[in-house]
């Protein structure tokens, strides 16, 4: 098989496309499935971001398996500079936002964690564990931190939905009130959750392994769906004592996504790479292979649109022709990511690669 997975390509590129127009609403109202869950519960909108670490897992285990998983001063060099890189990109999209309003130097009260450094935190540190723990060795580093956690959230009131919950006060200890998210009690991607999300990422890793080491590719898919089968028919089975819940990352929730990633992975596997069906996934490829640049490039968007208020005016234009709010507030965020696309698309066709 070659290093790059057309159906990885796609399954990341289509989890991109769905981050992007969930964040980029267009007016007041929007569709319950393009909004995250209040608290207990899921929505399409809350395996976006699950499905990009479940595949960040995939893709660690194809770099670092070209490495041998081998810790050389130069993969570790390489993993460092990534995670760093990925963190200074997030905190300099919240810096460029408050520098926008005219703030400068907003460094009292800027927001630490989010999407991006939550990404940075979990594949620096699922791809420094894979150069010095076997496969086993990780399998039982996630149950470990799951289980962990699901006592934490038990015994620390983790399901309330405020200040007393634990993560809420871990975080506020550690990071600061003020460098925290305000609009939600407790971070969705907080210090303290990032547990389970690393655990996230090393089921993605393992399942990245059955997908590489296993040689048919019929046995590929049918493996890697069973697998995924278990992990969803596992968290969905805890949901009677550890709710779904995408803002405190709960070990159901891990579970459950982990496992619809992997059955919609096998699943395209089988169309695109057993059965050659690949015309219909082009759109996604754009956004797939240069996926944190377009990312990356629509969060700048929307800062830029929101404060020199073209967001709400081309919104007006749309809701002046389309008179439904919901249809109008979907066609605005499918209008914005269709620019992203068109930006992309010159770089998919001359097979440039903007690698973070």
């Amino acid at each position: 098989m070659k290093q790059r997975l057309l159906s990885l390509d796609v399954l990341r590129g289509i989890t991109v496309f769905g981050m992007i127009v969930v964040n980029n609403a267009g007016g007041e109202y929007s569709y319950d499935s393009l909004r995250h869950s209040v608290w207990n519960g899921l929505t399409p909108c809350d395996l976006v971001f699950p499905f990009f670490l479940f595949i960040m897992g995939i893709s660690t285990y194809i770099a670092l398996r070209k490495f041998q998983f081998q810790p050389s001063p130069a993969v570790l060099r390489k993993i460092v500079r990534r995670t760093l890189l990925i963190f200074l990109i997030g905190w300099g999209i919240y810096w460029f936002e408050f520098a926008c309003e005219g703030d400068f130097l907003p460094f009292a009260h800027i927001r630490i964690l989010g999407v991006l450094p939550r990404i940075a935190l979990c594949y620096g540190i699922v791809s420094l564990l894979a150069l010095y723990v076997r496969p086993k060795g990780l399998a039982w580093i996630a149950g470990i931190l799951l289980l962990g956690y699901a006592l934490l959230l038990q015994w620390g009131n983790g399901y309330a939905m405020d200040s007393t919950n634990i993560l809420a006060i871990w975080d506020t200890k550690v990071l600061g009130y003020e460098h925290l998210y305000h609009k939600s009690p407790v971070d969705p991607e907080g210090l303290t959750s990032t547990l389970a999300a690393i655990a996230h990422t090393i089921i993605g890793f393992l399942c990245g392994r059955l997908i590489m080491e296993t040689q048919d590719l019929g046995q590929k898919i049918v493996k890697l769906f069973v697998a995924g089968f278990l992990l969803a028919a596992a968290g969905f089975l805890l949901v009677e004592w550890l709710p779904l819940n995408k803002r405190i990352w709960s070990p159901s929730y891990a579970l459950a996504t982990c496992g619809m990633a992997a059955m919609l992975q096998a699943t395209l596997l089988y169309f695109i790479d057993a059965q050659g069906k690949k015309r219909w996934c082009r759109i996604f490829e754009v956004f797939g292979v240069n996926p944190l640049f377009l990312y990356v490039l629509s969060e700048l968007t929307a800062v830029v649109l929101n404060v020199t208020e073209y967001k709400p005016a081309v919104y007006g234009a749309i809701h002046s022709v389309i008179g439904n709010p919901y249809v109008a507030s979907a066609v605005y965020s499918l209008l914005f990511v269709s620019v992203m696309g068109a930006i992309g698309y010159p770089l998919y066709k001359k097979k440039i690669y903007i690698k973070i």
